[in-house]
């Protein structure tokens, strides 16, 4: 597979009338008991729209990706972030990032990096200073290559799973 041309995308905030591709998006890229319900999803989409950044194809209109997240105060990531939109913080530094969505037609491609980059260079300009994810030991080196410093087993246990807690400062 060939490396994508970022020109290819419009790098944007979701559109409330999204939320139902979003969901659709989420449930491909996330086994059932990892994927954030669409109760959660809608409402992040309601309450934090522009703590979504979608990657969106010029030529056929088509999302390939998405990552979002919420803004805090709190330093820790706890699973109540996946499921309590109240948690949502606009004035928070933090931003705690709860899905990082590509198509896997979109896979391997550097996409996920590009969405990774650009969120955090938008999440900077609005003030943010740190990004704060969990993810599972297979993706700690993905992380890694984008930046981010392993913090060692998380305190969570969304999906009956063990996740490493991953930062990266902006």
């Amino acid at each position: 597979m060939s490396v994508l041309s970022y020109a290819e995308f419009e790098f944007r905030a979701i559109r409330p009338e999204e939320a139902d591709e979003a969901v659709r998006i989420e449930h491909i890229c996330f086994p059932p008991h990892e994927a954030c319900s669409e109760k959660s999803m809608k409402e992040r989409i309601g309450r934090a729209p522009e703590l979504f950044l979608v990657a969106e194809e010029r030529s056929t209109g088509r999302i390939a990706g998405f990552l979002n997240g919420v803004a805090t105060k709190e330093k820790v990531f706890r699973d109540e972030f996946f499921t309590d939109i109240t948690l949502h913080d606009p004035e928070g530094t933090s931003v705690m990032l709860l899905g990082l969505d590509v198509l896997p037609e979109y896979r391997n491609r550097g996409l996920a990096r590009e969405i990774v980059r650009q969120y955090e260079s938008r999440e900077k300009a609005n003030g943010r200073e740190r990004l704060v994810l969990t993810c599972l030991d297979e993706k700690v080196p993905m992380y890694l290559k984008f930046g981010f410093k392993d913090l060692g087993i998380a305190n969570s246990s969304w999906g009956g799973e063990i996740w490493h807690e991953m930062e990266i400062s902006i």
